[in-house]
């Protein structure tokens, strides 16, 4: 049984930025008001990204330009990661880089091997503004370096090179989001 409220439980499913959306290759801004709105987006945030059913989502990938994002993504022991941060800085990463699946809910159906740390530590603040420290290990390092990539206006497929990321952008072409202009689509892909 779970302590507490549920998150998302009282956010509204938000339409997804998808590849094109100039929102999502822009740097976010930092957050400065910590009142009601910042409750309502992240409450957002978690209800698009379960709709979606994603382990973490970005401010910027529902139009959002704020440095925030949220998860729910298991760590290296298989452990429940659950939260969200606030004006997020990637202060670490070590261990070994690691060549994994990478997929992400602004590119659906889609995925490459991306080269992630498999440790990593995220400073930030939580929606009242008290300091938080999150470390990760395997698959949730990487959900942390992927949200935070999104806040500085990066996706996977930005640093993949070569065939995997021709692979990718052609597989996106082909697909029926993958044009400029197609503007967002709800999480279940209907506009």
């Amino acid at each position: 049984m779970r302590n507490g409220p549920i998150p998302g439980a009282h956010g509204r499913v938000r339409p997804l930025a998808l590849l094109h959306d100039a929102v999502l290759h822009e740097p976010c801004r930092e957050v400065t008001d910590f009142g009601p709105e910042l409750a309502r987006l992240v409450e957002d945030l978690f209800a698009t990204m379960y709709a979606a059913r994603g382990v973490g989502l970005a401010a910027n990938q529902i139009g959002v330009a704020q440095r925030v994002f949220v998860y729910d993504c298991p760590d290296d022991e298989d452990v429940r990661r659950l939260g969200h941060v606030v004006n997020p800085r990637l202060v670490e990463t070590d261990g070994v880089v690691v060549r994994g699946p990478e997929g992400c809910l602004s590119l659906p159906g889609l995925e490459a091997g991306t080269e992630r740390h498999d440790e990593a530590v995220v400073e930030g603040v939580t929606v009242t503004g008290e300091p938080v420290t999150v470390h990760g290990t395997g698959f949730f390092a990487r959900c942390l370096q992927h949200e935070y990539d999104h806040l500085e206006g990066l996706l996977y497929v930005d640093r993949l090179t070569g065939l995997r990321r021709r692979r990718v952008l052609r597989q996106a072409a082909k697909a029926p989001w993958g044009r400029p202009g197609h503007g967002r689509v709800r999480p279940d892909g209907t506009r």
